[in-house]
């Protein structure tokens, strides 16, 4: 189904909404529009194709009979949702017929956006159908359950075996969350949840549309290590998806490497991520029209890695930075089987088989970035514990037998 999903072509922010049912995601979907928010929703397109005298309603009755068809020629809901609730066969049917029509028009829309627009999609499904990587950003409204089942009881006048019978048909909280760039919690007031929706609007979407437009990428500055973040997986994750969602097979490879990709090692809060290429040309052409499309653009310049050992050619590769303000990102593109691919693996699973040079590699950092706290760890690679270190990886890569 991610496959499926709208390609990040163009450079219009692209938002995915979504929030289990009764959290509040409807009042941050309003309040984004306030801010001047593109609201697409999925729920308004999925009955919009499906109208008396579309294609998409002849199609159904073609497939389900007229028996889902009321009195006045349009779509009984009930009747459709009694035929394929229970039977697995027949909803993928009825979603073979439905989805490719909302994601045209979905796209339709976005198309029809202004060129500086945030588009935010509310897709109460985003998470169960894997729309996620479609996305530039996913927000996931969050609020505690028996919050919601006292919202629904109350806006709604629904019962409580219904609303859990519906909070059980989703994804759940953890998943939900597992998908979100941004969880916004909604168990306050109204006035909370819009001075959340505000901050975000401003300190991230605004900054975010703008240099995914003018191709931009978020300067690093000042980068304090943090302590190991549980949550450096995850957030590599989805970051991985969108790429592989941008690029396809032209993607060979794509690895978590640098230090947030060993676990429990404090780091800068960047995620270095290492996308394979079958050679620099590729990356050159519609790869990194592709990558800056996606929330990846293009770092100027010439960039290469110091060989290991010293002396012999630099290793050259391209890299390209995040235009998300509230995720930093270090996207190296190397060729497949290259020794710079290769060594970038190889130094990640070693440090991650070997806690002493975990603990030696961490003082090397401290030491480094006291003395020079200006450069940080983008200074360290030209460190002699490099070579040291390269030696010892070829050394336990034979010993083990490790393969990249």
């Amino acid at each position: 189904m991610v496959g499926s999903g709208i390609r990040l072509t163009g450079r219009v922010l692209r938002v995915g909404l979504t929030g289990g049912i009764g959290s509040g995601k409807s009042a941050v979907a309003a309040r984004l529009a306030e801010r001047g928010a593109v609201l697409i929703d999925a729920d308004t397109v999925a009955r919009e194709v499906v109208t008396p005298g579309t294609d998409g309603l002849a199609e159904i009755v073609a497939a389900f009979s007229d028996t889902v068809l009321d009195a006045d020629g349009a779509l009984d809901r009930a009747a459709l949702g009694a035929l394929v609730f229970a039977d697995e066969t027949a909803r993928r049917r009825l979603e073979s017929i439905t989805h490719p029509r909302v994601r045209a028009r979905t796209a339709e829309l976005t198309a029809a956006a202004a060129p500086d627009a945030i588009v935010v999609n509310d897709v109460p499904l985003l998470v169960e159908v894997g729309l996620a990587p479609t996305y530039h950003l996913v927000i996931v409204v969050q609020t505690a359950v028996t919050t919601r089942l006292e919202r629904l009881a109350r806006d709604r006048g629904m019962g409580r075996a219904e609303a859990e019978r519906r909070m059980a048909a989703q994804a759940d909280d953890a998943r939900r969350r597992a998908a979100a760039d941004v969880v916004l919690t909604n168990d306050g007031s109204l006035a909370d949840l819009h001075d959340a929706v505000d901050a975000l609007w401003a300190r991230r979407l605004l900054p975010y549309e703008h240099n995914l437009r003018e191709r931009r990428v978020v300067p690093p500055g000042r980068i304090d290590r943090v302590g190991a973040d549980v949550t450096w997986p995850e957030q590599y994750a989805r970051l991985a998806a969108r790429i592989r969602h941008a690029l396809g097979s032209d993607a060979l490879r794509i690895d978590h490497i640098g230090s947030t990709a060993v676990p429990g090692l404090a780091a800068q809060d960047v995620i270095d991520v290492q996308v394979a290429v079958s050679s620099l040309a590729d990356a050159d052409n519609a790869l990194a029209d592709r990558l800056a499309n996606a929330g990846f653009p293009r770092v100027p310049g010439q960039w290469w890695d110091d060989p290991r050992p010293a002396g012999s050619a630099r290793w050259q590769k391209r890299l390209h930075g995040s235009a998300d303000p509230g995720r930093p990102v270090r996207l190296h593109v190397r060729v497949a089987d290259s020794p710079g691919w290769r060594y970038a693996l190889m130094m990640r699973d070693h440090l991650r088989a070997d806690p002493d040079q975990r603990s030696a590699y961490l003082l090397l950092k401290r030491d480094l970035a006291d003395a020079a706290p200006e450069v940080g760890e983008s200074g360290t690679a030209s460190d002699p514990w490099f070579d040291e270190e390269y030696l010892r990886a070829e050394q336990w890569a034979e010993q083990t037998g490790w393969r990249p």
